[in-house]
């Protein structure tokens, strides 16, 4: 039987955005249907044209991180596995975010929908 993960992201850094997506595609290497609801800065990485602050002290991490996968190679790595990425509507309203502005082929929807996915998850991941 397939293990089912729902992730929510709601964090808008590279930091969160790179803690997400690892968690996401490791859980999708290992077979699990996985989820992932962004809200508020975590919608930056569903953008077309992301912007990601740098916490402070954080500069040595965007050097060694030049030598990893980018975070859109990651976004990609996860949907090719079959990742489910879900934009919060409510959030998008906020803060006029258009559907325009996010990739292709990511989902818009409430709150609702990923508390379905959670209270159906083996397991449930914050950041």
């Amino acid at each position: 039987m397939m293990k089912k993960v729902a992730i929510i992201s709601s964090a808008g850094d590279i930091e969160g955005a790179y803690k997400t997506l690892n968690v996401a595609n490791a859980a999708a290497a290992m077979d699990a249907e996985v989820s992932v609801f962004c809200t508020f800065g975590g919608l930056q990485m569903l953008m077309k044209d992301p912007q990601y602050p740098l916490s402070p002290g954080m500069e040595p991490f965007k050097e060694r991180a030049a030598t990893l996968p980018s975070i859109k190679e990651l976004r990609e790595m996860a949907m090719d596995m079959g990742v489910k990425f879900i934009a919060c509507q409510m959030t998008m309203d906020l803060m006029g975010i258009g559907p325009e502005q996010l990739m292709d082929d990511i989902v818009t929807a409430g709150a609702a929908t990923f508390m379905e996915d959670a209270l159906d998850a083996d397991s449930t991941v914050t950041f």
